[in-house]
């Protein structure tokens, strides 16, 4: 590298930082060459650095021998360039540019490195799948698209820390090695060299270290940190992933969610310049799971879950009346303009609805100039199909569809059509959509083991006014545990959990209760949570707190599908890093170390 170039490096400005007062001045610039163009005599080269591209004009008059350097640019070689900021003429200047009217004419330049041909191309018109960008990701984010979505989580990170500063929290690092304790999903284990046989865990979430830096008096916490779940990958899963992670003291849930609406409406006017309206709605859990199916539901849209079951319970369409019958429930959607949905596309949406959420069939009736017609409708009367039509909503020219068995498989399988319908039949209003979710059960059945589990997790505090419940259950009186209410809150943005939190619990007798509620008896629990019931028992404050996924949320608001599109290096459905090939195989000799051995099953 020449002495010039080093000498100028702490001249250097960005591409896109050039204005109208630097035009005649002479500037330094480095980067990389985006495009070339060789027009015998001159040579334009598009330089792209982190801000985006300035033109700049190699002309053989000007550099001389210094030319032949520019003959050798080829796509992503790194130049540094030095020459004086021109206007374009008129008749060249470039509109899709934010530099489109400036241009370098270059005095000096050096390439400080060569660059093989890249696997693919740098625009936005490359079709190239995500595996290879994943591999060479350091090539992806020289594209506009990433570097512009990485710069904006920057930003969006930053503002939270702003507002959060302002508003007296701390931000605290937690433990990332820790004991394996049941969170709801599976952990990443690590073991012991120093502690043979036994093993850390990743963080699932930071949920009894924060607790516990409230009983420490901090009051205010939070931090934006690393989790860690080895579960089934998909669209909005890593096996790592970011959240903000928060907890108070001395607060109630409504303290809460005011705090974090004025902290989602500063940083998101901040650095998206998104105008939200607070406070957000509020909807009780039941509530959403009756008329969406969903305990997330998207309201941007209409199309709502009915139950319809008491006008057909007593009819002789044995489908639905057997499934009232059996304590299950009839429910139906009207779908706008949907009459000309196909009996191919209903047998498709039917197979679909059958092996993804156990449904029986799927029923349906167009709403023709005559009303509802199909070839069920004959088991029904006039003023039946009258009383389906008016509950529901639907009118001339939509397709009404119907779920019949127990309310969860209906919820789940009509939630799940009216999402995959929407796009087509009923957009979205609106872009953006924040409410929040309430009133969640504190318990329910898991459908494996057939045991109670909590819905949230096992820290969450019952309603007050269930606590009596809990000591009745404990002392053998007969008592429905999912009619007990939890003082837990989800934020949901356009369909998507974002964020989950609740009032904890600072009663060492009632979190007791609730472990041995889910069969974590109490020498399983001192074993698994001892540290942190010790600590309740030392005056814990009254506290809570939620945790907002960072990733989902920067997919959401920069219009990806996947939060692979967020995040620098992520991992593949399968946890593979296509980039450093990680996971891989290790060195015997570390085995050894770790007294462990691989063994085949």
């Amino acid at each position: 590298m020449n002495n010039w170039v080093q000498e100028e490096f702490k001249n250097r400005i960005q591409a896109e930082s050039v204005t109208d007062v630097m035009v005649g001045k002479t500037l330094f610039l480095s980067g990389w060459a985006f495009r070339f163009r060789d027009q015998g005599g001159v040579i334009f080269i598009d330089l792209r650095d982190r801000s985006g591209i300035l033109q700049v004009v190699a002309r053989k008059e000007l550099l001389g021998d210094d030319f032949a350097k520019a003959e050798k640019v080829r796509s992503e070689f790194v130049i540094a360039v030095k020459g004086k900021l021109s206007l374009r003429d008129n008749d060249s200047i470039n509109p899709k540019m934010k530099t489109g009217k400036y241009e370098l004419i270059i005095e000096k330049m050096e390439i400080l490195n060569q660059a093989k041909t890249p696997p693919f191309t740098l625009d936005e018109f490359d079709p190239s799948g995500e595996e290879v960008r994943l591999k060479y990701r350091y090539l992806d984010m020289r594209r506009e698209e990433l570097k512009d979505r990485l710069i904006l989580r920057h930003k969006l990170t930053f503002a939270l820390r702003e507002y959060l500063d302002q508003k007296s929290f701390l931000e605290i690092e937690t433990p990332i090695l820790n004991k394996s304790t049941p969170e709801g999903a599976r952990d990443f284990l690590v073991p012991s060299r120093l502690n043979g046989g036994e093993f850390y865990a990743l963080p699932q979430s930071p949920q009894l270290f924060k607790q516990i830096l409230m009983m420490g008096g901090m009051e205010k916490y939070f931090q934006i940190v690393k989790c860690f779940r080895d579960e089934d990958l998909r669209a909005d899963r890593q096996p790592e992933f970011t959240q903000l992670d928060m907890e108070f003291s001395f607060v109630t849930e409504e303290d809460i969610r005011r705090e974090i609406e004025l902290m989602w409406q500063y940083a998101l006017k901040k650095v998206f310049n998104l105008d939200i309206q607070t406070p957000f709605q509020t909807m009780p859990y039941h509530v959403a799971m009756e008329e969406y199916g969903s305990d997330k539901p998207d309201i941007r849209f209409g199309m709502k879950l009915v139950d319809v079951s008491e006008f057909v319970k007593n009819s002789d369409f044995q489908v639905f009346s057997g499934a009232i019958s059996s304590g299950g429930v009839v429910k139906a959607i009207a779908v706008p303009g949907g009459a000309n949905i196909s009996r191919k596309e209903i047998e498709d949406l039917t197979a679909w609805l059958s092996r993804d959420y156990r449904a029986k069939g799927l029923a349906y009736m167009k709403h023709t100039a005559s009303g509802l017609e199909s070839t069920i409708t004959k088991r029904f009367s006039g003023e039946t199909l009258e009383k389906i039509a008016k509950a529901v909503g639907s009118k001339e020219g939509d397709m009404v569809f119907f779920g019949a068995d127990s309310s969860k498989i209906v919820n789940a399988s009509l939630g799940a059509l009216r999402l995959r319908l929407s796009d087509k039949y009923d957009p979205p209003k609106t872009s953006y959509s924040f409410h929040w979710v309430v009133d969640f059960p504190m318990f329910e059945v898991d459908e494996t083991s057939k045991s109670w589990t909590f819905l949230h997790h096992p820290f969450t505090s019952p309603k007050e006014e269930d606590w009596g419940k809990l000591r009745d259950w404990k002392a053998g009186k007969t008592v429905d545990l999912s009619s007990i209410g939890a003082k837990a809150y989800d934020l949901v943005l356009n369909g998507t959990e974002i964020g989950g939190g609740s009032i904890r619990i600072h009663d060492a007798e009632i979190q007791s209760l609730v472990l041995e509620a889910i069969g974590i008896d109490e020498k399983s629990a001192e074993s698994k949570f001892g540290f942190l019931l010790e600590a309740l028992s030392f005056g814990a404050p009254p506290h809570g707190g939620i945790a907002f996924g960072v990733d989902r949320i920067m997919m959401l608001l920069t219009g990806g599908t996947s939060i692979r599109d967020v995040i620098a290096f992520p991992k593949t459905q399968k946890g593979i890093c296509l980039l450093s090939e990680a996971p891989g195989p290790v060195e015997s000799k570390q085995l050894e170390e770790l007294k462990l051995r691989i063994v085949t099953i």
